[in-house]
């Protein structure tokens, strides 16, 4: 009885694969970087300086350089695997990154990003208000967005089957003249720049132009924003917000993103930013579910001043009226007329603001 060979052969078998694996060259391992910011703390200050050092570990192979970006921009490219920059002034407000990539001499490449949180280096002036008048509202008025126009309230509205938009009489609150939206969309904010009407819709990423004179639609356009909220314009730009703290401008012709700007105050990020109205080369801005209203830097973010509106709706109500959160702010440029309003409110308020004391 011949003996079994196949002992012999699995041995040999193995032999060659390991002589086969051992003779494969060492796959390239990509470098580890590892950032440190000083001084190490929760928030930094708007226009405060930090040091950002850089250590890399490489397993195998060398470094051919590491480039570290703050703001997209190239702060410095060492080969060092060891180095620090200093005196890095932090101009953004919000999440503020670093982000190095580490490359080796054969093209292999890693990259890591360090985030820090930076806060506003200016305390918000306080506001209350005094009403001056009130005037009719729509309670039928889901209200996301206000204008004042040429002597007219226009109003956008939200709401599937009654979003649209109202040319309205600011001492009646009657409506001289509406177009709905089709029953699909949900109406959000509305801006007026160049005799058209800019107005943006809650989660369809669409947004449509209409002309001022006899609201016939003659253009619409995507946006990136999963949400769209807030609209307004300076006069040049559009501006919208989506319902966090970013702040977006819009080129009006080919709606492409211009900048974006992250909103904090002195404590962080003020998020649900929602109907905006642009004041005096400021952004006014309805904070969502909040009777606060903040004005904002536009250049920068910074929450120039809070209003607080509470109670300004207390006596107008009666037990068949369902209104919902203030939202809505128009400016009257000639007179300086401040008006606000909110969704299914009954009435509309021209206010005086009053520093707190």
């Amino acid at each position: 009885m011949k003996k079994s060979v196949f002992p012999f052969v699995l041995v040999f078998c193995l032999f060659i694969t390991f002589l086969s694996c051992s003779n494969k060259p060492k796959r390239s391992r990509k470098p580890i970087s590892t950032i440190t910011v000083q001084p190490t703390k929760k928030n930094y200050l708007f226009g405060e300086t930090v040091s950002v050092n850089v250590q890399t570990k490489v397993k195998n192979g060398e470094i051919e350089n590491i480039q570290v970006y703050y703001k997209n921009e190239l702060l410095k490219e060492s080969k060092n695997l060891n180095f620090t920059v200093d005196n890095i002034e932090l101009s953004l407000l919000g999440s503020n990154s670093f982000n190095v990539i580490a490359t080796k001499t054969d093209g292999v490449n890693n990259s890591r990003i360090k985030s820090i949180a930076v806060i506003s280096d200016v305390v918000p002036e306080k506001f209350t208000y005094q009403t001056i008048n009130n005037y009719p509202h729509s309670k039928e008025f889901y209200t996301q967005g206000l204008e004042f126009y040429k002597g007219f309230l226009y109003e956008g509205t939200g709401d599937n089957g009654s979003s649209g938009i109202f040319k309205v009489n600011l001492e009646t609150g009657n409506s001289v003249q509406s177009k709905l939206m089709p029953d699909k969309y949900f109406g959000e904010g509305i801006t007026i720049l160049n005799d058209k009407i800019y107005q943006l819709t809650y989660r369809a990423q669409k947004g449509f132009v209409y002309n001022l004179d006899n609201f016939a639609l003659i253009d619409s356009f995507q946006y990136k924003s999963k949400e769209g909220w807030g609209l307004t314009n300076d006069g040049t730009n559009l501006i919208m917000s989506n319902g966090t703290h970013l702040l977006t401008w819009l080129n009006p012709v080919d709606f492409s993103i211009l900048k974006t700007i992250q909103v904090a105050n002195n404590k962080g990020v003020i998020a649900n930013l929602n109907e905006l109205e642009y004041i005096d080369e400021t952004i006014y801005a309805n904070i969502y579910n909040t009777d606060l209203i903040i004005q904002i830097d536009p250049k920068t973010g910074k929450v120039i001043s809070e209003i607080n509106l509470k109670g300004i709706l207390n006596m107008f109500t009666n037990p068949t009226d369902n209104p919902e959160v203030m939202n809505g702010i128009a400016y009257d440029t000639k007179t300086n007329r401040l008006f606000i309003t909110g969704k299914w409110w009954p009435r509309l308020f021209e206010i005086e603001l009053k520093p707190l004391e």
